[in-house]
């Protein structure tokens, strides 16, 4: 891994686990010191998180963290629904056995995993969460659509959408991926794509809850 890689995934990894939050600075000194580079390797690091959106340069200011307004994060988690129901139905539709066997194994270990306690379990059920979303995109076959969710669902708000769970909102939360694996089993596309829409906008709803805001009802042209 070079120089500039380990800046990006370090500097990455604390926008997406809250250690950096919205609204604040990042600078070259301390996302070198966080990576243990120079920060030559930083500077470039920093303009790929930006690129991606996971940084904004703020005039007088420097590189910040981004603070998502309500109506951005509305349009987030609704252009998630779409896309992600959409990949769901490409994938069901080309899915083979082994596909699918993949997809159950991950679902029932994110169930399992959610039903546990300790520190590690909501760090588990991110991983095993992620891992079945990205599966989800491979089998759906493309790598425009891949691009796509990648940067609606790698930005901190998404990432961070687990620890406003409570314990029963996780569980059924990774429920939802094997009730989608049992509609792929039965080439049930319609249905799959039904359940991963409620699967995200029950993440929206979580997240607004757990912040002191109800989600407002909007159509979606699906």
């Amino acid at each position: 891994m070079t120089a500039v890689e380990r800046a990006y995934s370090a500097v990455r990894q604390a926008i997406l686990d809250g250690r950096f939050a919205a609204g604040t600075r990042v600078t070259e000194h301390e996302a070198a010191a966080l990576a243990g580079v120079s920060r030559t390797p930083v500077r470039e690091a920093l303009r790929r998180l930006q690129s991606e959106g996971l940084l904004q340069f703020v005039p007088n200011h420097g590189t910040v963290v981004p603070r998502w307004s309500e109506a951005e994060i509305d349009d987030i988690f609704e252009l998630r629904a779409m896309l992600e129901a959409y990949a769901v139905e490409r994938a069901t539709r080309r899915a083979t056995d082994e596909d699918i066997a993949s997809l159950r194994a991950l679902a029932e270990a994110q169930v399992a995993a959610a039903q546990e306690d300790g520190e590690h379990q909501l760090r588990e059920v991110a991983r095993l969460n992620s891992l079945f979303h990205e599966a989800l995109q491979q089998v759906a076959a493309s790598e425009r659509l891949q691009r796509m969710l990648v940067a609606l669902i790698e930005v901190p708000l998404v990432a961070q959408t687990f620890r406003k769970y409570s314990a029963e909102q996780l569980v059924r939360s990774s429920q939802h991926h094997l009730e989608i694996v049992l509609a792929m089993e039965a080439g049930d596309a319609a249905g799959a794509a039904s359940i991963m829409r409620a699967h995200v906008l029950g993440a929206r709803t979580a997240f607004y809850r757990a912040v002191g805001r109800e989600a407002a009802p909007r159509a979606m042209a699906l």
